[in-house]
């Protein structure tokens, strides 16, 4: 009987290490994105994310009605590299909350982005994942923005 508990301790503990494993590679595709973005590093940028990714944004339009609009990556990529290096810009993740099943996963981000040192907006970010071989990919992103309540960024 002793044996048996045993096993079935080893066996909880691989599995729990496996899945600690696995929201640290998550989240590690996640931070890479954004020291690239800060680093205006576009190659880095592309290795953690998949060529057709899909990207959009949620928020009020000029009438202040909630709108969905579609995001081209390369233009987040043009931001990055023609951005002067006079002007700084820094997104700041202020938590992870990674679910993982199987070869996809989560990420729910709130952030802060702060632009040439002055508080721009605030929002979520939501990040889908899908793992190719051994590697995470960003496959989806969607944000939220808004420059009021930045502390309601439900769960």
């Amino acid at each position: 009987m002793k044996n048996f508990f045993l096993l079935l301790t080893l066996l909880v503990v691989t599995l729990v290490s496996a899945q600690i494993e696995e929201e640290v590679k998550v989240k590690y595709a996640v931070e890479t994105f954004f020291y690239a973005f800060h680093d205006k590093n576009e190659l880095a940028m592309k290795r953690v994310v998949n060529p057709d990714i899909l990207m959009q944004t949620v928020g009020l339009n000029m009438l202040g009605k909630m709108t969905v609009r579609n995001n081209n990556f390369n233009d987040l990529i043009n931001f990055m590299i023609t951005t002067p290096d006079s002007i700084s810009f820094q997104e700041k993740i202020l938590d992870y909350k990674i679910h993982i099943d199987g070869g996809m996963a989560h990420v729910w981000a709130p952030y802060e982005f702060w632009y040439n040192g002055e508080f721009s907006h605030c929002g979520v970010n939501s990040f889908q994942l899908f793992k190719e071989e051994d590697t995470w990919k960003i496959i989806y992103l969607i944000d939220s923005r808004r420059k009021e309540d930045c502390n309601n960024a439900s769960e």
